[in-house]
């Protein structure tokens, strides 16, 4: 390896688009029909087509599909029985979409502390589902991480809270065999360029509940036109919501459907190229002095499309110093230490409507130290080494003497 070691390669590169997508999505400009529903009735239409895929693959009864993970999220607590006021537990480490999509149904965020496994922190779960009175836990599997799900949905049930995950990260990811997003009431997924499934932006909304599925899709924008979903329950469940329910115009467009669809099927093939260059990744950050790779246990089956480390011993000045660094050398590290929000990643800090604020030092402890990098799936192996050597070569003159 070079002493002079740099990256000559886009990091931010998202996933392709099969070819079949695009020429699906190709056939439906032509056609016209890019909206949801089609008053013709002829055909499926790919938005519906798309919540049956999705919901073949994971094992859920019921799938809506949404103009956003966000917009998902915000569907599945107005589902759950959120009101304006109310609060919602959600752990620290997240990203602006989840305090947000507590925002726009009205309700407060309580915090849950986190981990330094960058997971949410289940003893403080424990303490504040008994003092906050909330009723819904919106958990955020943060950046692909999974804590242990067993004891986390032991908790709720004890508390009687409902369970909404954001599985933004974890699409195709398993805890113990099973899919994320099927632990709880309600699962959401992303379709965002930069995820596991790149239709630019979109959002999937799964459950095994007919009341939770029919309040969803009349959320979603369904108008009378209900019916035209497969993944749904018996029409009886819309006849008893439809008139209770508005329409909030978040239902996922052909278009973005279309150029979904056939990646579903390419989910494990893209984990096993994930997962491949984290372990490398990981293995040589690893090796580097200041640097902390959380271990990954055993019944945590997560999909790394990006990776996390912990950086010990750095002054804010030296991480700034060591990230200009890094960039300059071609390797773009995202760091949530930051006092200013910066590009995607903020922090509960930045998050100023929030009203009340809240005492977390361990959690700010944790991610004063966190970076973030994205795995792009067209990262050559070798150029892992490459990466590793830029950052070790930046972070050099800050070493802690051993």
């Amino acid at each position: 390896m070079t002493d002079d070691p740099r990256l000559d390669l886009d990091l931010s590169l998202p996933g392709p688009i099969p070819e079949e997508g695009i020429q699906r999505a190709i056939e439906i400009m032509r056609s016209g029909k890019l909206h949801r529903y089609g008053e013709d009735r002829t055909g499926i239409p790919e938005a519906t087509a798309l919540e049956q895929d999705y919901a073949a693959y994971i094992g859920s009864k019921y799938c809506a599909a949404l103009n956003s993970c966000g917009g998902a999220m915000f569907v599945a607590l107005k589902c759950a029985g959120v009101k304006p006021g109310d609060k919602v537990l959600m752990n620290t480490f997240t990203l602006a979409p989840v305090p947000g999509a507590v925002a726009h149904a009205g309700a407060q965020p309580v915090f849950v502390e986190i981990t330094d496994e960058y997971k949410i922190d289940l003893a403080d779960l424990d303490r504040k589902a008994a003092s906050s009175r909330a009723k819904v836990l919106l958990l955020s599997h943060m950046r692909g991480h999974i804590c242990d799900m067993e004891t986390l949905v032991a908790i709720c049930a004890r508390h009687g809270i409902t369970l909404i995950e954001d599985c933004a990260h974890t699409m195709g990811a398993k805890w113990n065999g099973r899919f994320t997003g099927t632990f709880g009431a309600i699962g959401c997924f992303s379709l965002q360029s930069y995820k596991h499934a790149n239709a630019g932006e979109g959002g999937l909304l799964v459950t095994n509940d007919p009341d939770i599925a029919a309040k969803a899709i009349l959320y979603s924008g369904s108008y009378m036109l209900y019916a035209q979903h497969k993944a749904r329950p018996e029409l009886e469940y819309f006849e008893k919501h439809r008139g209770h329910i508005p329409n909030f115009s978040l239902r996922m467009s052909n278009l973005a459907a279309a150029v979904a669809r056939p990646q579903i099927g390419l989910l494990a093939e893209r984990a096993k190229v994930w997962n491949e260059r984290y372990r490398k990744l990981a293995d040589g950050l690893g090796s580097i002095q200041n640097i902390r790779i959380p271990p990954r246990p055993t019944r945590e089956q997560f999909v790394a499309s990006s990776i996390q480390f912990s950086v010990k011993g750095l002054s804010a000045a030296e991480m700034d110093l060591f990230l200009d660094a890094s960039a300059r050398r071609g390797v773009f590290i995202k760091w949530f230490g930051r006092k200013q929000p910066l590009g995607f990643t903020s922090v509960h800090d930045h998050w100023e409507y929030v009203e009340e604020k809240q005492n977390l030092p361990q959690s700010e402890r944790v991610l004063s130290e966190v970076c973030d990098m994205r795995i792009p799936l067209a990262l050559p192996l070798e150029s892992c080494d490459t990466i590793v050597a830029v950052i070790r070569h930046c972070l050099a003159d800050y070493a802690s003497p051993a």
